[in-house]
């Protein structure tokens, strides 16, 4: 999970360097870890597909230029897919991507077809979902709240791209189980649901309405990564 890509040194928690982006691309490619995506994932769970080597999904949460930027280039030049969850009514603000970019990230089309550049919701607002369900009371008022949320920015998002959204990051990872958010997920389309619980996943046993992350924050190092997975 990143979140702002930045040119020269990370100065912020949530930053990440170009420096050290494309290092954590170059680490994936020499432990020969595979990057897949959302659908990928749910071929493993289900025991369509079988994996020859440690997988990860590569995410972005909220909607910076900087994916346009330095993100999308750097991943094309290694050639690998990643998921951009889009808060989506600051697309267009000062420092956020626009519309046209994002419809340009997800027409990218390597040989073949494949679009690597998918996009997911973090919701209309980015709000923590669990102090809006107290603060509505849950019920009817939460499931209409989450109508806007859930619902509304994946319709704007689908108006804006080339297919359709089905993953959801939960903003600040706030809800994850939540049965009043899945509800809501499932019935405007969702099929996962990405979580910040810290974890790895791709078992049978494994819930695609509570999947966990990995943050890659400033000061990460690559061997975190292979630590998570039981690589040395």
């Amino acid at each position: 999970m990143y979140h702002r890509i930045t040119q020269g040194e990370a100065v912020n928690l949530y930053e990440r360097s170009a420096e050290e982006f494309e290092n954590d691309l170059l680490y994936l490619r020499q432990k020969k870890i595979e990057v897949i995506d959302f659908n990928e994932l749910e071929a493993v769970v289900s025991g369509e597909r079988k994996l020859t080597t440690h997988a990860v999904i590569i995410t972005f949460d909220d909607g910076d230029h900087s994916w346009y930027t330095l993100a999308a280039p750097l991943l094309k030049k290694h050639r690998m897919k990643a998921t951009f969850f889009l808060w989506a009514s600051k697309i267009g603000a000062d420092s956020f991507l626009s519309w046209d970019e994002v419809k340009l990230m997800s027409s990218y089309v390597w040989d073949g077809g494949v679009r690597p550049f998918s996009f997911g919701s973090h919701t209309m607002s980015h709000h923590y979902l669990m102090t809006m369900k107290e603060a509505t009371g849950g019920g009817d008022a939460f499931q209409a709240y989450l109508d806007e949320e859930l619902g509304g920015s994946k319709v704007l998002i689908d108006r804006n791209i080339y297919g359709t959204v089905e993953v959801l990051a939960l903003p600040y990872g706030d809800g994850a189980g939540d049965p009043d958010i899945i509800d809501a997920a499932l019935r405007h389309g969702y099929r996962f649901i990405r979580t910040s619980e810290r974890n790895v996943t791709g078992t049978p046993s494994t819930d695609l309405l509570r999947l966990p992350s990995l943050p890659l924050l400033d000061d990460t190092e690559q061997e975190l990564i292979g630590g998570y997975l039981g690589i040395e």
